[in-house]
């Protein structure tokens, strides 16, 4: 019997014992394929590289920790100097933690502590969207729109209002272009500031590229930048949420910078250490900086682990080897492929009503009925069922339940390390095919 509480305690999972590039193998030998950076798009230069243990071996033999309120650390100032030289415009300080919830909790306390030091204690409510996912903590719980995650712990929310996503495979109009859309879609945010009051709203957070709620559902061309000017317009701080597209898998260093986004803050995790040590971190602009130096001259937040040196040195290890190796130009042309593969398998299936995302974060909307665009009934638990004969067969996918509302849909997403391999991104859609087959067939028998 085990003694540790699994998220499905009754279930007996495998032991894993190694893992190098996309290979992960358990206790009694099976292999899988690793479409899915590790299981949550975390992993992102793949597994086993010596580099990094390198980095992490060096830095234990130098400090394995110092509280940040005492000592800052070479590992932590070099890291800085990385992330925001290939940062959006007007990001100067990163603020550490350890994971993507702690980095949004971060970014929300940083938020309302602009308005506080600014002398606009008013301005408190976070807008976000639905069919978000932004963390697994209280307020990130808040502000997320991921219906059957935050359910159970409604009570304990704060109220956070939720416009729609972007979603044009869903809401965009017969007849209307994407780019209409996408201006359609953004002046909701307007709308919903209006209806709380300009004066009392903090800050907008969204997912440049939505991740495992919605399934790698890209911002529509022009969304994010009119999303900047109504943030701007109404002197609401605007959060972009990359902890799970950003790092390089969309092909970019930052997935807002293919559409020209700058955002007053940036959150980043998973892919930043690549799954070597927890980390997340939250970039700042320096209008943010100089609001807190020139008031109270402190952060009136931090966690016990906030730069941790070895978990900085490992994910600055992690930031060399991209760099090096040029992996997100590796993500960019793999991720073309991975997407010309799945449209060619899937682009005229009778069950795949979507095919999206950007670079190796590519996403398959699952439906019963491709004109009409019914879901399956939710009963029939497709992406459980898709999960399982995957794993079966040595693959590893991310399938979500819920994707139009909360209920209905389901979708796959896919997010294999940088350093996949053509031959790799081949294997993905040929096995993926086979799920898919073999999942279809168990429904309909």
């Amino acid at each position: 019997m085990s003694h540790v509480f699994h998220r499905t305690p009754a279930r007996t999972l495998p032991r894993i014992v190694a893992a190098q590039g996309l290979r992960m193998t358990d206790a009694d030998g099976r292999t899988y394929l690793d479409a899915v950076s590790g299981g949550a798009a975390v992993s992102s230069i793949g597994h086993g590289d010596p580099r990094i243990t390198d980095a992490i071996t060096a830095q234990l033999g130098q400090v394995a920790y110092a509280h940040n309120g005492f000592f800052t650390s070479d590992a932590a100032e070099e890291l800085a100097d990385t992330l925001i030289a290939g940062a959006p415009e007007g990001l100067s300080r990163v603020i550490y933690c350890s994971g993507g919830s702690e980095a949004i909790e971060s970014a929300l306390k940083l938020a309302r502590q602009t308005f506080v030091e600014r002398g606009q204690p008013g301005k408190g409510k976070v807008i976000a969207r639905r069919q978000s996912y932004h963390g697994a903590t209280m307020g990130a719980l808040s502000i997320g729109g991921n219906v059957p995650r935050k359910a159970p712990y409604a009570p304990m929310l704060f109220d956070a209002p939720l416009i729609a996503p972007c979603y044009p495979y869903r809401d965009q109009a017969e007849g209307e272009t994407l780019e209409a859309y996408a201006i359609r879609a953004a002046d909701a945010l307007e709308e919903q500031i209006l209806a709380e009051g300009p004066e009392t709203v903090a800050a907008f957070v969204a997912e440049p590229v939505v991740g495992a709620t919605l399934g790698c559902v890209p911002a529509a061309p022009g969304y994010l930048k009119r999303i900047r000017e109504i943030c701007d317009r109404y002197d609401v701080l605007l959060v972009f949420d990359e902890v799970m597209c950003g790092g390089g898998r969309t092909g970019f260093a930052f997935a807002c910078l293919e559409d020209g986004g700058s955002p007053d803050i940036l959150v980043i995790a998973k892919g930043l250490g690549g799954g070597y040590q927890p980390i997340g971190a939250v970039l700042a602009s320096q209008a943010i900086v100089d609001t807190i130096v020139d008031g109270s001259g402190s952060l009136k937040q931090g966690f016990t682990y906030m730069a941790h040196p070895v978990a900085c040195a490992a994910a600055l290890a992690v930031q060399k080897v991209i760099a090096e190796d040029g992996l997100v130009e590796a993500a960019a042309a793999r991720g073309a492929q991975l997407r010309a593969g799945l449209d060619a398998a899937f682009g005229q299936h009778p069950h795949v009503g979507n095919i999206r995302g950007r670079g190796l974060f590519q996403g398959l909307e699952f439906v019963a009925d491709r004109e009409t665009k019914a879901p399956f009934d939710p009963s029939l638990a497709f992406n459980a069922r898709l999960k399982a004969n995957a794993f079966a067969d040595g693959l590893m996918v991310y399938p979500m339940p819920g994707t139009i509302d909360g209920i209905n849909g389901d979708h796959v997403v896919l997010a294999p390390a940088f350093v996949a391999t053509a031959a790799d991104i081949d294997e993905i859609v040929e096995r993926l095919a086979v799920a898919i087959d073999r999942t279809v067939q168990e429904i309909n028998a």
